[in-house]
């Protein structure tokens, strides 16, 4: 995958003060000369870069500075320099430095006297600043003196600040998450999108994007991960990555990534999910020390919540709505993604075979569960219900987008009237003038209305999405909604988990099916899901009767066929069974298990 535009390999914030160094010398009479020190025209670059020559492919940008507003950036592709010559008023041996960025190999740092080069430093892949100093240049009166800034043939970050270059880059197995002027995949959309890119064949892109953002969360870093890649899967992109102290951090992202490998294990069976020491401890680290280190602000008793600072994106936000982020310590999205994460681990950690950690998540899952309905959510209902606590403890109810819709969505509310009123007022809120205007935001309502039952608004949601694909999206640089790569990912995934209700476990060899096709929908059938090494192709026929055949050359599948509802009579191939039901999520369904062998297609039908 290449983008449109190449990116930014050196980002240079301050030319410091070229000084005298310390044994600096000019004669006998040095004390006595009134003559000016050497002096640097724009060390900062805040006048726009006056008294500096750029090629193609340079400037001055906003965005990724050190200090100040402004930076000198050099695009990708060798050729690409900034320079300026002045001219020594006086004798003296100076040093020179300059803090530097630079996400890929390559570049140079160079000092040049009358034409010749006294030093240079080549400059490492480090995404954030570092000093770099060439030391000790002896200049004499009259002497001209070069500064140059070199780009190298490494790519690093394109986004709204950094629009220029050209040249090749070497991309990891990745796919694009995110906007389409930006060169990068972000947590937030990869998230969302896992499941699309399983559905598509790019399971290897997803453990490699889930892998770099468990590399990038380390202790220093209080266990928080990056916000967004490069699509090399290391370098971190720099209009959302100032510096360690200063970078975007978003809490729900953090617990959305341990949801979404488990995910992720369940669909592929890759041993990778559960054996990988750098995602295992990625899990850990995240339900356990990284909530240990952001809970101090809001008390919650026997359980813990993690939290924002409630400072903003770039100290790191309690909620995925920016515009009510700040001031928040704790956001329904947050404490719903933990819950998840939660019982993701319980997932992951039978996977491994640690039977008893599975349970303690279990516990977890079930203690934060009920400490949110009793406690934390309030005692009311609709707009009543509380969503998040600011920073002093208050609590805050009404709409809060992505900090309401999630917490539904990811089940942390026990199904009910209260559970069923808190839909009835997203409905209400999305639809009203309050409704998000970002299609991101609306890609979550059928995955939220589905997971709750309520068919028919999921697929009027994602007939709406459809339907406004040729609208322009609400970034000018991204071009049409449809073109925004959540919308096509995500109504994948909703045709086949939502529509179809298909949840598997491909390391058990078990796949469940439940029909959500709303009214009017008499069949549908979808073709070669891929499950683990292998592919079932499923049919639902209203609500009452599903057909699957397992593809596979060998291995068979169990397959648990749920109905909705308290049917009387259910058959397997025509033959009877005795009707079993079950209640998952406050819902009772009528269900059969046969195994389908490999090759075989069996039909599940109930009536009464």
């Amino acid at each position: 995958m290449k983008p449109s535009r190449f990116m930014l390999l050196t980002a240079v914030a301050l030319l410091t003060p070229l000084v005298p160094a310390a044994s600096a010398t000019a004669g006998p009479r040095a004390a006595a000369d009134s003559r000016p020190q050497l002096a640097l025209p724009d060390p900062g670059f805040e006048n726009g870069g006056v008294g500096w020559t750029f090629s193609a492919g340079a400037g001055v940008g906003e965005g990724n500075v050190h200090s100040g507003s402004r930076f000198l950036y050099l695009d990708a592709g060798t050729g690409k320099w900034a320079a300026q010559t002045i001219t020594a008023p006086r004798d003296g041996s100076y040093d020179f430095s300059a803090w530097i960025g630079s996400a890929g190999t390559g570049g140079t740092y160079t000092i040049r006297r009358n034409g010749e080069t006294v030093g240079t430093v080549d400059l490492p892949q480090r995404p954030t600043y570092a000093r770099y100093t060439i030391s000790r240049v002896d200049l004499k009166a009259g002497d001209r003196l070069e500064i140059v800034f070199g780009s190298g043939s490494a790519w690093v970050n394109a986004d709204e600040y950094h629009t220029s270059g050209t040249g090749t880059a070497p991309y990891g197995p990745t796919y694009w998450a995110g906007y389409a002027n930006r060169s990068a995949y972000y947590s937030r959309d990869m998230t969302h999108q896992l499941a699309g890119a399983h559905l598509i064949g790019l399971d290897t892109e997803n453990e490699t994007m889930l892998r770099s953002y468990a590399a990038s969360a380390t202790a220093g870093d209080e266990y928080f991960p990056v916000w967004s890649l490069n699509f090399d899967a290391k370098t971190y992109l720099s209009i959302d990555y100032h510096s360690p102290d200063d970078y975007v951090r978003e809490v729900p992202a953090v617990f959305e990534l341990v949801e979404k490998a488990a995910q992720a294990y369940l669909w592929t069976g890759d041993r990778r999910y559960v054996d990988d020491p750098v995602l295992w401890d990625y899990y850990r680290h995240t339900t356990e020390q990284f909530i240990d280190l952001h809970n101090s602000t809001v008390p919650n008793g026997k359980v813990k919540v993690a939290e924002g600072t409630g400072n903003g994106i770039f100290a790191g936000a309690a909620s995925y709505n920016e515009q009510d982020g700040d001031n928040l310590a704790e956001a329904g999205d947050t404490i719903a993604s933990e819950y998840q994460a939660y019982l993701a681990m319980d997932v992951l950690a039978r996977g491994k075979g640690d039977t008893a950690l599975a349970k303690k998540y279990d516990r977890k899952a079930a203690d934060l569960k009920a400490y949110f309905n009793d406690t934390w959510s309030g005692t009311g209902s609709g707009a009543g219900m509380v969503r998040a606590y600011t920073t002093s403890g208050t609590p805050v109810t009404g709409w809060g987008k992505e900090n309401s819709v999630f917490m539904p969505m990811k089940q942390i509310i026990d199904p009910g009237p209260r559970n069923d009123a808190y839909l009835d007022y997203i409905q209400t809120e999305e639809l009203g003038p309050n409704g998000s205007p970002n299609i991101e935001s609306t890609t979550y309502l059928p995955d939220m209305f589905f997971r709750n039952n309520r068919a028919d608004t999921a697929w009027w949601w994602m007939k709406k999405i459809y339907g406004e694909r040729d609208l322009q999206h609400v970034n000018s640089g991204q071009g049409p909604d449809g073109d925004y790569p959540e919308v096509s990912f995500t109504l994948v995934s909703q045709t086949v988990q939502g529509l179809m209700g298909i949840t598997p476990n491909a390391a058990a060899h078990q796949v469940t099916t439940e029909s959500r096709l709303p009214s009017g929908m008499k069949w549908l059938r979808v073709a070669d899901i891929p499950v683990g090494k292998d592919t079932i192709t499923v049919r639902h026929d209203g609500a009452t009767r599903t057909t699957l055949t397992n593809n596979a050359r060998h291995g068979s599948y169990i397959w648990e066929a749920r109905f909705p509802g308290v049917h009387k009579r259910i058959t397997v191939d025509g033959v009877p069974q005795r009707a079993r039901t079950k209640t998952v999520d406050g819902v009772t369904y009528t269900y059969a298990t046969p195994v389908v062998p490999a090759g075989a297609t069996a039909m599940v039908q109930v009536t009464g």
